[in-house]
């Protein structure tokens, strides 16, 4: 075996960057929507990747998900009806599930080979999906959104890939109206918005497309995640009305929540954004 095949390399010309794992490519197959492949790796554990960008590993997918899910439902007054769009790999939804006030939780996976593979690789992901709160849809994110009932949901969470393919659509102006339609008064929406350090004008582009939308406001948190690009990712939270992001941390309910990464102190300090970023999202 050469070198090349004893390691994954995910390496992005634009940014100049790459991040690798020594490991071993175990299965590879094209869906109708883009190629999945898994590998085995020395240090985390499994490793999905999509189109030959890092998706999920079995050592730091905590980070992620934990923080996708926890801190808009904790911001959140009362989040009953939560909506993921995408997170096919369940991690999120099984975050979302830990809530004993969320009600119902539709996972709207467009590949659903995502989820298979992650039923095989990444068990401890799919722990929830037999949660009788859990609806598991395969399809187009951007329609089901457009075809949601008004004032029906309490929290939208994307969790997609990088801003292109499939998860193009779910960046833009058209896609944020028709969520807001679809959230409640005290609705909120999260979304993973890239690295602050690599793609701020991204984030920058996706809050004034939020508020265009009509968003009363939005907010940024980050986080560590060692398998993305830089190493240091964030989520955009954007609220249908002012004044809404008010934090409920009870010591008790997190601790219930089981986490490895989540607590009362990691979300005050998600939302203390780093000088240059407070700027570039104050401009």
């Amino acid at each position: 075996m050469t070198l090349d095949q004893r390691w994954f390399t995910e390496a992005i010309e634009t940014t100049g960057t790459a991040f690798s794992l020594m490991g071993e490519k175990i299965h590879e197959e094209q869906t109708p929507y883009q190629k999945i492949a898994i590998w085995k790796t020395q240090t985390f554990g499994y490793l999905m990747t999509i189109d030959g960008c890092t998706m999920v590993s079995t050592r730091d997918n905590f980070l992620y998900h934990e923080m996708m899910a926890h801190p808009a439902l904790n911001s959140h007054p009362h989040p009953e009806t939560v909506v993921i769009i995408g997170g096919g790999d369940c991690g999120t939804l099984r975050e979302v599930l830990k809530h004993p006030e969320v009600k119902s939780a539709t996972q709207v996976e467009i590949d659903e080979r995502v989820t298979r593979l992650a039923e095989q690789y990444f068990p401890e992901l799919c722990e929830k999906n037999n949660d009788p709160r859990a609806t598991l849809f395969f399809g187009d994110g951007i329609q089901w959104m457009k075809n949601a009932a008004p004032d029906s949901i309490d929290l939208v969470i994307i969790d997609s890939t990088d801003p292109v393919g499939p998860a193009e659509g779910l960046f833009g102006k058209r896609f944020y109206t028709d969520c807001l339609r679809a959230l409640r008064p005290d609705g909120m929406l999260i979304q993973q918005s890239e690295s602050p350090l690599l793609h701020l004008e991204l984030i920058r582009a996706m809050h004034t497309a939020m508020r265009e939308a009509g968003f009363a406001q939005t907010h940024l948190l980050h986080f560590p995640q060692p398998i993305y690009p830089s190493g240091w990712w964030s989520a955009s939270l954007a609220c249908k009305k002012a004044g809404a992001l008010t934090p409920r941390l009870d010591a008790q309910a997190i601790a219930a929540l089981d986490t490895r990464y989540y607590n009362a102190d990691t979300h005050r300090a998600a939302f203390a954004l780093p000088t240059y970023v407070r700027a570039a999202l104050a401009d």
